[in-house]
């Protein structure tokens, strides 16, 4: 039981923090059918922001557990929106209507390219910002000890879940969304300005990925390299649930945490090939994924 109880625990934990990753790459392939390969490069930017502004934080004295939050929610929310501004409109607005593996490879562009300018920015020396995590301390369950830290990345996860879902079912922009995801065409005959949703909604998916990566900067450390070991990540969990559902996101992610806490466990040495063994499964009888659906071709 014990050992079902630490399985439990830490795969929640871990799929909290998939589904972070995963939701912004999500929301942006929904709508705008990019399958966006710099989105890690934008939980990078987020992870970097939040440790530097962090460091000059504590390092000038500050020891406020509820002000280092929203400095990370600042920073994060500051540089995703307007990394994505830059790249939707200096970039990907130039490159609209043309086919969905160009657009790849566009995106893929700008990974390489926000990691040399992270490089240039920040350097190669690693970033630590681990002075939220420790002040937040441990609880025990039983005989197991749990970050408070970690608990509240699952608290927020749900929260961002939650957000999302409202935003697309229950606001006029998230329906104007949907009508755009249904058929672009019909939707800028009948007046929605698409080009402009677009922009909205690249700006909230590298808000979101770089919330994620805001979020986790106190949890390791922030080294060149890391954006590009979360998009593969990322993108196990984005395939398996289905590309473009949110549900499907957070179902993945649930899927692969428990599959990856299950073989920390019991089998550590397959812990990386587990994760893309359950996608492999669940892509031999779901080959659109777990809530992704067919679209039909336009002639």
């Amino acid at each position: 039981m014990l050992t079902v109880w630490a399985i439990l625990i830490d795969g929640f934990i871990y799929a909290s923090w998939l589904f972070l990753v995963a939701a912004g790459l999500t929301v942006i392939y929904g709508v705008m059918r990019i399958l966006n390969m710099a989105h890690g490069s934008l939980y990078a930017l987020g992870a970097y922001a939040a440790a530097s502004a962090l460091g000059w934080y504590y390092s000038g004295g500050g020891e406020q557990l509820w002000v280092a939050f929203a400095i990370i929610a600042v920073s994060a929310v500051l540089i995703g929106a307007v990394t994505g501004l830059v790249i939707e409109r200096g970039l990907l607005r130039l490159m609209y209507g043309r086919d969905e593996i160009l657009m790849l490879i566009i995106t893929f562009a700008v990974l390489l390219i926000l990691e040399d300018v992270m490089k240039l920015v920040w350097g190669t020396t690693p970033y630590f910002a681990w002075q939220p995590y420790a002040a937040m301390g441990r609880i025990s369950i039983d005989v197991l000890t749990v970050s408070l830290y970690d608990i509240m990345v699952l608290v927020v996860s749900v929260v961002i879940g939650v957000g999302l879902w409202f935003w697309l079912e229950r606001t006029n922009t998230g329906k104007i969304l949907r009508s755009i995801i249904h058929d672009r065409e019909v939707s800028e005959a009948m007046g929605v300005n698409v080009r402009r949703m677009f922009t909205i909604t690249f700006m909230v998916g590298a808000t979101l990925g770089a919330i994620a990566g805001g979020v986790t900067a106190p949890i390791i450390s922030v080294v060149p390299g890391i954006g590009i070991e979360v998009i593969v990540l990322a993108f196990a969990v984005v395939v398996t649930g289905g590309l473009g559902s949110i549900t499907g996101a957070a179902i993945g992610a649930v899927i692969v945490g428990l599959a990856r806490a299950t073989s920390v466990h019991t089998m550590p040495e397959l812990e990386l090939f587990i994760i893309y063994a359950v996608m492999a499964a669940v892509l031999v009888f779901r080959p659109h994924g777990l809530f992704g659906q067919a679209v039909a071709r336009k002639i």
